[in-house]
């Protein structure tokens, strides 16, 4: 059975163009102003080289605390809404570090709960406690632990005792759920849709959308009203939840497309790799020409290490019209890195660069990879690029300085070096740079 798109297409939506909320979110980044937007592009550069090992240092010391506060934390978000908890927990912990505070720990939170880390989320709740954090607040992080741990009957004693809030009622709108009690369940939902907090609010639109979808069709078998609330968890980060669901989908239906490939994302996320790839080869093989299903069995690829298995199935992707194209090169590029193809990953590179929001990070990367390949050439190209882009960026103008001096242009590496200096005198690796020349 090839389920309507309307079944998977939101969740796509949701995980990679942002449109869901991220859980617990309520610190809102604004980055309008250039000077943050830049020492924010040129932070995260510097914590992606470390991490590729170019050697190419922007100097930290340069940042306040509440600097990578904000970075840690948009970066945590970034990663939440691709579904890699694993990278957004150790965002939000350097965040919280560094005196994120409550935003930071309830991100955090959330991150340990999507990763099963029962013991870290219970540590992480006495903290919240002690910082006087509102007991609905709590409320519901304890109930969603009770209820990922099958602990029913202490989520519905803690629910039933608990004062009348949105976070009561989206508590017991799940726990119907998981019951099957949908009556139950949608009339929560609508108490939760009235509520105050714009989170749980957007969540419960997102699960009462299942619903009335299946009520459009009454015709439809009960089934397909469990794979589209499967689908809905997994949209609102409650893939925990909704993998029974999902499992009884694909255990009535074994040609269930949508449902495979679902349960194959929430397995991802929740790092089940070998189940995921089992997921989504199943799906594969029911419609092979779906670019959903070969954009995640390039991410499952990626997560084994399997990196010219995973370039193969992105770039299938890529060519079937994976949308945002931008999400698919940027792992391509990655893929084909790592498998030793560095024309392709360089081609995935230089298109990402013309998009109109491409920011230093891609660049750096770019560079990197070109001189590293003894590219230097193209690495002074792309390097010119940026900082025409951003001449009053010194991470840019390093750029130019270090392609530069690789391809044998001392004098304009001075002068970049120079200027890079100029803009930031804490940028210690133009100025070894600089004394090399």
């Amino acid at each position: 059975m090839k389920a309507s798109a309307r079944l998977l297409i939101p969740m796509i939506a949701a995980v990679l163009l942002a449109g869901g909320v991220l859980g617990y979110a309520w610190w809102e980044l604004n980055l309008t102003q250039e000077t943050l937007r830049q020492r924010v592009q040129s932070l995260i550069g510097h914590e992606d080289e470390k991490a590729t090992g170019s050697g190419v240092s922007l100097g930290t010391e340069a940042f306040d605390s509440s600097d990578v506060v904000l970075v840690r934390l948009r970066q945590g978000d970034l990663l939440a809404l691709q579904g890699d908890w694993a990278g957004a927990e150790k965002e939000y912990q350097v965040s919280y570090d560094a005196g994120g505070g409550v935003p930071a720990l309830r991100k955090l939170a959330s991150s340990q709960i999507q990763r099963r880390e029962i013991d870290k989320v219970k540590i992480s709740i006495q903290e919240l406690r002690r910082l006087g954090v509102k007991g609905e607040d709590l409320l519901l992080l304890e109930t969603i632990v009770a209820l990922r741990t099958g602990e029913l009957l202490r989520a519905e004693q803690m629910l039933a005792a608990a004062q009348d809030s949105p976070q009561k009622h989206y508590g017991q709108s799940l726990l119907s759920i998981i019951r099957g009690k949908h009556d139950d369940a949608q009339k929560e939902l609508r108490a939760t849709q009235a509520g105050w907090d714009p989170t749980l609010r957007s969540y419960a639109r997102a699960l009462q959308a299942a619903y009335d979808e299946f009520a459009l069709f009454p015709e439809s078998k009960p089934i397909h009203l469990t794979a589209l609330l499967g689908r809905a968890l997994a949209q609102v980060q409650e893939c925990e939840l909704a993998l029974p669901l999902l499992a009884q989908v694909v255990t009535e239906q074994d040609d269930y497309r949508d449902a495979w490939t679902v349960q194959g994302y929430c397995e991802l996320t929740t790092e089940r790799v070998p189940e995921a790839l089992s997921s989504f080869e199943r799906a594969y093989a029911i419609d092979p020409e779906k670019p959903e299903i070969q954009y995640f069995l390039g991410r499952t690829y990626i997560a084994l290490a399997q990196w010219k298995n995973a370039a193969t199935f992105l770039q299938y992707a890529l060519v079937n019209g994976f949308d945002p194209e931008k999400e698919v090169r940027s792992r391509l590029a990655v893929a084909a890195e790592k498998s030793d193809d560095i024309a392709l990953a360089l081609e995935q590179y230089r298109a990402l660069i013309a998009e109109p929001d491409a920011d230093i990070t891609v660049f750096t990367r770019a560079v990197t990879l070109a001189i590293q390949s003894d590219k230097k050439e193209d690495a002074y190209q792309l390097a010119s690029t940026a900082a025409r882009k951003w001449p009053d960026m010194a991470k840019a103008q390093e750029l130019l300085g270090w392609s530069a001096a690789e391809t044998g242009r001392d004098g304009e590496a001075r002068a970049a070096l120079e200027k890079a200096l100029k803009i930031d005198p804490n940028l210690k690796s133009a100025r070894d740079r600089l004394n090399k020349l």
